[in-house]
């Protein structure tokens, strides 16, 4: 990601169809100064915020609890999933229990589902497997791995594929065993941003709101072009942009808590994480 050189806003846009629905009709040059929006994936913009390039982001769930010190959460906003997530995929020879002690290749774009996987493989399943960071292509991951995990746009298109993969979705897997929905990604913004711009803040959260709403009102724009752009049947992502939640409650806020104090638990994170949440009037603490 290149640095900064002025002092343009900078927003960040996850590079996978996931968060379309938030950002189909985001327009910043609606916004005060036209910030710009710099598309990346998962992995790069956590990179972003965490060394203050970026001013705000969807970021990866688990990034959010490495930094939480120096962010807010916007309201209302993530990419969450009640079950079955559709685009958050281990692909493995045998069940995933049942390789405790393997080989599993992980993608090397994002942190939430890596940790949900390690979290899944040690706490639910008491395995203890070797793990290796690898580019998201199956074919190669597979060649010296008992499993592969692979997320977003990458997962859905090789779940599309003919293979003899057992195909297990980490939402699904979490709902079952936890009780909670997952969510894998959240809005943030840096603290000492917000503080300065409480008025532009306030205008992106409601554009960000605003085509959420639109988005999910008529889903046919997104269903067209993620059939021209990735591929599919419109049946396919009417269901996968169904399926997913774009909430921020507090159903989504404790499956979360429980998600970083497992992390915590497995040594994945340090601390305890709180989630402070961004709000025009005041800062709203939950889940702490």
């Amino acid at each position: 990601m290149k640095s900064r050189d002025n002092d343009d806003v900078l927003i960040g846009r996850i590079k996978y169809s996931n968060v379309w629905p938030i950002f189909h009709y985001f327009n910043t040059e609606s916004l005060p100064g036209s910030p710009r929006l710099v598309t990346e994936v998962p992995s790069l913009l956590n990179r972003g915020m965490l060394s203050g390039e970026l001013d705000l982001a969807p970021v990866s769930s688990f990034s959010f609890g490495l930094g939480w010190e120096q962010f807010l959460l916007l309201p209302g906003l993530s990419v969450s999933s009640d079950g079955p997530v559709n685009s958050i995929l281990l692909f493995s020879r045998k069940p995933p229990e049942e390789i405790g002690s393997g080989v599993i290749a992980l993608t090397n774009t994002s942190a939430t589902s890596v940790n949900l996987l390690k979290i899944i493989m040690e706490k639910a399943y008491g395995g203890k497997p070797t793990y290796w960071d690898s580019e998201p292509n199956l074919e190669a991951m597979m060649e010296d791995s008992d499993a592969a995990l692979l997320i977003g746009d990458h997962a859905i298109e090789a779940s599309w594929r003919d293979h003899d993969y057992i195909v297990t979705d980490l939402g699904e897997v979490w709902k079952r065993w936890t009780g909670y929905g997952m969510t894998f990604a959240v809005w943030a913004v840096q603290k000492s941003f917000a503080e300065e711009n409480p008025v532009f803040l306030s205008r992106v959260c409601s554009a960000f709101e605003d085509s959420k709403r639109r988005s999910l009102n008529d889903l046919g724009p997104l269903v067209e072009q993620a059939c021209r752009l990735i591929g599919g049947t419109p049946q396919y992502w009417r269901h996968y942009f169904n399926n997913l939640c774009y909430d921020f409650n507090d159903e989504q806020q404790n499956g979360l808590a429980l998600y970083f104090s497992y992390a915590r638990e497995l040594g994945l994170l340090e601390h305890e994480v709180r989630m402070n949440i961004w709000s025009d009037n005041t800062l709203i603490r939950v889940k702490e």
